[in-house]
């Protein structure tokens, strides 16, 4: 199913049609049709189903859709929302891995080089943990003192 108008008024079928076609050489075209009738559809549905269209496709399939919507605004309150939250998550994380790398410096600055186990403490841990390492640091007399572990 190729046929946008045909997809919205049957997003199940144009569903399937992905699905068994998706990784054939109308692939592309058959996702082209099919992912804009399905925002139509309520939140969770069009995100189980674009999710399933979008895994249907082989590589060659994926880009070149990938290069039909390149530079493509979404129109959508949901594909806007679901943009949104990912550049949020990804600032959100983007944040927390600075915050860890620069108490790595200052700990290996301070203290040396670290054991596996301080490291992976760190690695794990979340914004308040690390606030609460960054402050003690200035004033710790070891490793220990800082992440409260046993020496």
């Amino acid at each position: 199913m190729t046929d946008t108008a045909e997809a919205a008024r049957r997003p199940e079928r144009a569903i399937l049609s992905a699905l068994t076609h998706g990784a054939g050489e109308q692939g592309a075209n058959i996702a082209a049709a099919v992912l804009p009738a399905i925002r139509e559809l309520d939140e969770d549905r069009a995100r189980f189903y674009g999710d399933l269209v979008l895994n249907s496709l082989d590589d060659t399939a994926r880009r070149a859709l990938e290069s039909m919507v390149k530079g493509y605004e979404y129109q959508s309150d949901f594909a806007k929302k679901h943009v949104a939250q990912g550049r949020d998550q990804g600032r959100r994380e983007g944040r927390l891995e600075g915050e860890r790398a620069a108490l790595l410096r200052q700990l290996r600055a301070r203290f040396g080089e670290l054991p596996d186990a301080a490291v992976a403490r760190i690695e794990a841990a979340e914004s308040a943990a690390l606030e609460q390492w960054a402050e003690r640091v200035l004033s710790a007399n070891s490793l220990a003192d800082v992440l409260d572990m046993p020496s």
